[in-house]
């Protein structure tokens, strides 16, 4: 299969940089239903920018490419050693050129190889059928929708549902409350795919793999199928919305597998993926060449809006920011940042709380970071996708970090919790979102790299890049006076959640 190796490259690259059809027609769905105006809809308007734009420059969608995962099915006959090696030739090219983020990372030592390459990386399924063609199909999962994973072992008790029991009603509510947990973390608005039965392993797994199912079809099962339905009515009135700011959709597709189970276990096991759905697939002639793409059919244009987050009435602030500054500040307003800007992510987090900045932190902005960055021949490092990650992870430093080095503003997805809010409120500092995964559109308003530090340290994604920002825009979404949007949402989604435990859809 001469052409293989060129086949997985091209298909790495259109999957990082072009949403496909459906997952686009998903999304101008959800942008409909939306109220105008509001914080969910100027998020998904700026989401729609962020896919154009992606598509235009062949950039990364996000900026975190997630851990390849492919599976691929051959004839009989085919060396699925050599096409092996192919794939992982293929993944280190791609990282290369800036499609992939280096994400591989040692788990003992943490240091990143620099090349998505080692023991668990990329992820290779190998299946075999009776066909004469290679299908070959690859799932981008970013570590944002990936940690909102989430596996039930029924009977139990549900937050906010009561009682589950070891039936389709139980299923019901794991599926309900596995959309509640994962608020604007996962990068909502989001797709859930899902395995009832199996075991602990497989029912991962299997989970992963209807996520490789269309959107728009229909389940085989009219049992699953009237549960896939419900699902999408009823998670949609839970009223998370894009990016947990509240609002109409909040799931964008769910797809259900069910498989035997051992009669001691049952477990429901949910994959969860962001709007971010990076999926495509194609087939190969015996040579490896491309002779279909699995996911293309049918049209979505999406068109840029004039509405995209940072319009008229917002509020512009200059790096560094005095704290009278911050205190004036209040959830639900809108800023562009311009100035200096420093990324970091766990590895800093952890470095800060023992050791001193290498730059001047007062009245500075810590942006919850990890970009895709280039090095030019001269040495000139270029930033190719900057979206936030999600800074929960944080919880347990940021803080201390805030009150010890006088940050005025951190940058992130998702919230933080209370000991973060309290540490606002003392220090004079906020908390702003950035929409998660807009990793083109947050790369235009970098418009220099001034430095880094820790880059042999800590790797490309948790090093400390020091940037020059203009026109940065984000939401305060919890304020220096105790107030949090996140909280809010949950608050409000969760009695939401409530009104469903009794709930029928059979």
């Amino acid at each position: 299969m001469n052409s293989f190796y060129d086949s997985v490259l091209n298909l790495i690259i259109d999957t990082s940089t072009n949403l496909p059809p459906d997952v686009r027609r998903a999304v101008a769905r959800a942008n409909i239903r939306e109220d105008a105006g509001t914080r969910a809809a100027l998020a998904l308007e700026t989401i729609i920018d962020n896919i154009v734009a992606a598509e235009e420059e062949q950039g990364p969608i996000c900026q975190d490419t997630g851990m390849p995962t492919f599976e691929v099915t051959t004839p009989v006959f085919v060396n699925q050693v050599q096409l092996g090696r192919d794939i992982r030739a293929a993944v280190a090219e791609a990282t290369r050129l800036g499609k992939l983020r280096t994400n591989s990372v040692d788990s003992l030592t943490g240091k990143n190889s620099g090349d998505n390459l080692g023991p668990g990386t990329p992820v290779i399924h190998f299946h075999q059928w009776e066909e004469d063609v290679t299908e070959v199909r690859l799932l981008l999962k970013g570590g944002g929708c990936e940690n909102k994973n989430i596996q039930y072992s029924l009977p139990m008790e549900i937050e906010g549902l009561g009682k589950a029991g070891r039936d389709l009603d139980g299923v019901r509510k794991c599926l309900l409350h596995a959309v509640y947990q994962a608020q604007g973390q996962g990068c909502s608005a989001g797709f859930i795919g899902v395995s009832v039965g199996g075991d602990r392993t497989s029912g991962y797994q299997h989970a992963k793999e209807q996520l490789f199912r269309h959107l728009d079809d229909v389940n085989p099962n009219p049992v699953l199928a009237e549960l896939e339905t419900y699902m999408m009515e009823y998670a949609n009135r839970l009223g998370i919305g894009t990016m947990g700011f509240g609002g109409n959709v909040t799931l964008l597709g769910c797809k259900i597998g069910v498989q035997n189970r051992l009669p001691a276990s049952f477990f429901v096991s949910v994959a969860y993926n962001c709007w971010a759905f990076r999926r495509q697939g194609v087939r190969l002639d015996e040579e490896g060449r491309i002779v279909r793409w699995l996911y293309k059919e049918g049209t979505a244009d999406l068109k840029r809006s004039q509405t995209t987050l940072g319009g008229d009435g917002a509020i512009v602030l200059q790096a560094p920011i005095s704290e009278d500054t911050i205190r004036s500040l209040k959830v639900g307003d809108v800023v562009l940042i311009s100035g200096t800007m420093h990324t970091g992510r766990d590895a800093l987090h952890k470095y800060l709380m023992e050791h001193d900045a290498p730059v001047d932190l007062a009245g500075g902005v810590l942006y919850h970071c990890g970009p895709v960055m280039l090095q030019d021949d001269a040495g000139q490092w270029h930033v190719k996708a900057a979206g936030p990650t999600t800074s929960s992870r944080e919880e347990p430093y940021q803080a201390d970090i805030i009150k010890k080095f006088g940050l005025r503003v951190v940058i992130g997805k998702g919230g933080m919790g209370m000991r973060t809010l309290q540490g606002l409120e003392e220090s004079g500092a906020v908390y702003l979102n950035a929409i998660g995964g807009a990793a083109q559109y947050y790369a235009h308003s970098v418009k220099a790299v001034d430095g880094v530090d820790f880059l042999q340290q800590f790797g490309i994604p948790e090093a400390m890049w020091h940037l020059q920002v203009e026109a940065f825009p984000a939401i305060v979404t919890m304020d220096a006076h105790g107030n949090s949007l996140h909280a809010d949402v949950d608050k409000a989604s969760l009695a939401k959640l409530e009104t469903f435990k009794d709930s029928v859809f059979v």
